[in-house]
């Protein structure tokens, strides 16, 4: 269990990862349904065993019902990305933007010291979103509140075995990123077979998948994969080949600052 108040350090409960990697099943984090119109799923958060990673607050699916949705609230020190799984979501914000974010496109916010915004489903279907919480990098927190909005199919993208991959947050990324962290959005057509590309030496991975289905195979383990699994892996961990099912699957890498506790593992790689 990893404690510390620091915005930027990593708070784990209750989950040994003192592996190379471990594979997640959606069951290990609360699905919650606070409200009526509202179900979260958090793979990171304050309801889940990964409470923080590094500078990443949360990372959760969340649906919205017709008609509903998240009135005027602030958000301060954050950069927010919301990525539209399915459905539209009306955004408005006290800049002066407003529009709807469509599923395959991608929201960065950033609050700046201050920003109030809404976020409402206008439609008569359910919306299905991810998003994901960052602290600021300290150099940028003097920046004024701003945002802007990218579509998956208009961002640059490369192929990983049959996968397309889309860099959203990183130094090849389509967004104007203002924090320490890679993200990257991978679709794997139906039966396609993709590597989990590796995280860098001074990272470590966060896989979250968020449509589909499929398996995953590596030295001494073999899963299926469904929505809202998790895998967690660092540099050292073995190779590992994702095989999509008939739907296809998409999943999130995050290649975050180390987050996973140190291990007699790591250390020998090391050393």
């Amino acid at each position: 269990m990893l404690r510390n108040q620091d915005p930027l350090a990593t708070v784990i409960d209750g989950l040994d990862l003192s592996g190379p990697c471990a594979f997640l099943r959606a069951d290990t984090f609360p699905t919650i349904r606070p409200v009526h119109w509202l179900t979260s799923h958090f793979a990171v958060g304050g309801y889940s065993p990964l409470r923080r990673l590094s500078g990443m607050l949360t990372a959760h699916m969340t649906e919205i019902a017709p008609r509903n949705g998240f009135t005027w609230h602030p958000h301060r020190g954050l950069e927010i990305y919301t990525v539209v799984i399915s459905g539209e979501l009306y955004h408005e914000d006290s800049t002066g933007g407003r529009g709807f974010i469509r599923a395959g496109e991608v929201q960065r916010m950033f609050s700046g010291d201050y920003i109030l915004h809404q976020e409402l489903n206008l439609s008569g279907d359910p919306v299905q979103v991810i998003q994901i919480w960052f602290v600021a990098s300290g150099e940028h927190r003097g920046l004024p509140p701003h945002y802007e909005q990218v579509s998956l199919r208009n961002m640059p993208s490369r192929r990983v075995g049959d996968a397309t991959a889309v860099d959203i947050i990183g130094a090849d990324g389509a967004t104007d990123a203002h924090v320490d962290a890679r993200l990257v959005n991978v679709r794997v057509p139906a039966s396609g077979q993709t590597a989990v590309e590796a995280p860098n030496p001074g990272e470590e991975l966060f896989l979250y998948a968020t449509a589909g289905s499929g398996s995953l195979a590596t030295d001494g383990l073999r899963a299926d994969v469904a929505p809202f699994d998790v895998l967690v892996a660092r540099p050292v961990a073995p190779p590992a080949r994702l095989t999509a099912g008939p739907d296809g699957l998409a999943y999130l890498a995050f290649y975050l600052s180390p987050f996973l506790p140190a291990s007699q593992t790591t250390e020998k790689a090391i050393s």
